[in-house]
């Protein structure tokens, strides 16, 4: 399959990053899309390492999502931090989740991920709701690469 990069082209790109400005004027909440060639264990394991590793955690209310994807193994995962995971019930990813999925069966992998990631904002707005001092604390680009364990 081809790299991670690749798969997406400008367009793609600029889509992804366009939702994730959309989603963020609703909410304080902050959203990262990281893609990776492959992933060798567990899917949440991973999402878990590269949340650490992009500084995910220095929110400072704790609001962070990363969309994770690794295209060879075709693993796909939502993972909230603390702050969220503290008010939201467990199943609070799933039907964004579900929604992603379905677009990338049929190939949309831009517009799942950018389908998502508005959901994502307007879930997060009843829980994180945007602020007037709000701060973008984390970049809104998609980091690529295979940073494994």
């Amino acid at each position: 399959m081809e790299s991670a990069k690749k798969l997406f082209s400008t367009s793609d790109k600029d889509q992804i990053v366009e939702a994730i400005r959309q989603a963020e004027l609703n909410t304080s909440g902050e959203i990262r899309v990281h893609i990776e060639n492959s992933c060798k264990g567990d899917v949440l394991d991973q999402a878990a390492y590269m949340f650490s590793k992009l500084n995910m955690t220095q929110t400072e209310l704790r609001n962070g999502v990363l969309f994770y994807l690794a295209v060879e193994n075709r693993k796909f995962a939502i993972l909230g931090d603390a702050g969220i995971n503290a008010k939201v019930p467990a199943d609070f990813w799933d039907e964004i989740k579900d929604r992603v999925l379905k677009d990338f069966l049929e190939g949309n992998f831009a517009s799942g991920l950018a389908a998502g990631i508005k959901m994502a904002g307007k879930q997060l707005k009843q829980h994180f709701p945007h602020q007037s001092d709000d701060v973008n604390e984390l970049s809104d680009e998609i980091s690529f690469g295979d940073q494994s364990k």
